[in-house]
């Protein structure tokens, strides 16, 4: 099929869109772009469906993405040759235009690259709350370049993979129970075998806490204004804000009640006359 010949001035263009032959062309090149896109969107759907079963999700949409870009590019191509473009010459433009930016583009490869990592090694998936540094929230999507998050105080925050492969990331949903774990401080003239049971009452008595596994107190060490306990609760991942704010409220409601003092850090300051000693 011969192409459209471009047009050099915007007069030669209008002569040209003023004839049945150019317009069958442009009409005949813009079907079959359609038809390819059409054709691509198709296979999309049917490899999908084909793989729904035996994929994950993640992996899933960077063949679908895959697919679909590979539509777009044959389209365009085929537009531009139909348009009379060298697209030999425009390729060879091309590979030297990509030497100059390559070099700005190794972040984005570098990405690309971390976000088939973490799509083969899974290590959290659509719909986990995760942790890495500062940022705790959702995972919305799992994409080629970056991970998309939803924090708790509803901000999106978008996170280049290579980031992700580079620093530590908790997954907090990865298993259905978990354990907060609670320091407590309490004066050296407590009664330690009193406070054990009292944690373990409070434990039994609250209703997002599990009775299996037992709840964990431990003493940790002596500090200088009191003993440091550790009182570790499991409970169902969805629990944490119920738990966490009702275990504080009893905690400081039961230890007033039987006189258990939660003591702060305090300075004695001795003033000694220089004619002494």
């Amino acid at each position: 099929m011969d192409g459209i010949v471009l047009p050099k001035s915007l007069s030669d263009f209008f002569e040209q869109a003023l004839t049945p032959e150019f317009w069958n062309r442009a009409i005949g090149t813009a079907l079959a772009a359609a038809l390819i896109l059409l054709l691509f969107r198709i296979l999309q759907i049917l490899v999908i469906k084909a793989l729904r079963r035996t994929m994950p999700e993640p992996r899933a949409v960077l063949i679908r993405k895959a697919i679909r870009y590979t539509g777009y590019v044959i389209a365009a191509a085929t537009v531009l040759r139909a348009a009379g473009v060298d697209l030999s010459a425009l390729l060879g433009a091309a590979g030297i235009a990509g030497i100059a930016i390559g070099f700005a583009a190794q972040t984005s490869v570098s990405n690309l690259i971390s976000g088939l990592f973490l799509i083969s090694e899974k290590p959290f998936q659509i719909g986990d709350v995760i942790q890495t540094g500062d940022i705790t929230g959702t995972v919305m999507s799992i994409d080629l370049l970056s991970i998309k998050i939803q924090t708790f105080d509803n901000r999106f925050v978008r996170i280049p993979n290579e980031t992700i492969i580079k620093t530590n990331v908790t997954n907090i949903t990865r298993f259905p129970i978990r354990r907060l774990d609670i320091t407590l401080n309490v004066s050296y003239r407590s009664d330690l075998e009193k406070v054990k049971a009292l944690l373990e009452q409070i434990a039994v008595r609250n209703p997002f806490a599990l009775e299996n596994p037992a709840p964990l107190i431990m003493i940790q060490n002596f500090g200088e204004s009191g003993i440091s306990i550790l009182f570790g609760v499991w409970f169902e991942q969805s629990r944490l804000l119920d738990l966490r704010n009702s275990m504080l409220v009893d905690i400081h409601k039961r230890f007033a009640e039987e006189g258990i003092e939660i003591p702060y850090p305090q300075m004695d300051v001795h003033i000694k006359n220089q004619n002494e000693g």
